[in-house]
């Protein structure tokens, strides 16, 4: 899984939390420009030193930004720094199901489509893809200009995922959190990976609560 800099890290919290509670082994890549959204959505710093301690500090946090919401087991993250490009996820013999970028900027969506590899981030997508290996891209910008959309349908011809994070309502939503779960479970969805965040479409109107 790789987090860069778009605003949206909630959406790479819950991801990461309920690929843990699903029992799958995580690489995790967080760029240097995620970084600083982090700090200045969370105010959470995030460094290669001290990545356990502070990525449970970030995954304990809800969307609200509320400390302790959530209990969190780390033991299944193995962590790469974004400037080692001899990490093991930069090459297509280490085994991999796939790669998640939650959230995908536009910056990191011009450097995959490109195949600029400038980080570990971008190479591993870049095997994902060689690899023929399920790529899920979570584009996280709005308005998206011309160049964007021809990056993002280059993504697409190449076989990956594009999968903008854009949470639905239907599910009813009461909470910030549950709109970020629903675009979670949506990327989680286009992984195979099972899960629970959010009330599935059953083909009936009214399922979600009803204001009194």
């Amino acid at each position: 899984m790789g987090v860069s800099g778009a605003s949206g890290t909630p959406y790479a919290a819950a991801v990461l939390r309920a690929l843990l509670a699903a029992g799958e082994s995580v690489d995790l890549v967080v760029s240097r420009a995620s970084r600083l959204t982090l700090l200045d959505e969370t105010g959470i710093s995030f460094r290669d030193a001290h990545w356990q301690d502070d990525l449970v500090q970030w995954l304990e946090h809800g969307a609200d930004g509320k400390p302790g919401t959530f209990d969190v087991d780390v033991s299944g993250v193995r962590y790469w720094a974004a400037g080692d490009l001899a990490a093991g996820p930069s090459s297509g013999s280490y085994p991999a199901k796939g790669m998640l970028i939650v959230p995908a900027s536009t910056a990191c969506v011009a450097g995959v489509a490109l195949g600029l590899s400038k980080d570990l981030l971008q190479r591993a997508a870049s095997v994902t893809l060689k690899e023929g290996r399920k790529l899920v891209v979570a584009v996280r910008e709005t308005p998206l200009n011309g160049q964007t959309l021809k990056h993002l349908v280059s993504l697409d011809e190449a076989g990956a995922i594009v999968l903008p994070a854009s949470p639905a309502f239907y599910a009813g939503a009461t909470h910030i959190q549950d709109l970020v779960d629903f675009v979670a479970g949506r990327v989680l969805d286009a992984a195979g990976v099972p899960h629970r965040l959010y009330r599935r479409w059953e083909g009936e109107l009214g399922g979600g609560p009803r204001s009194s």
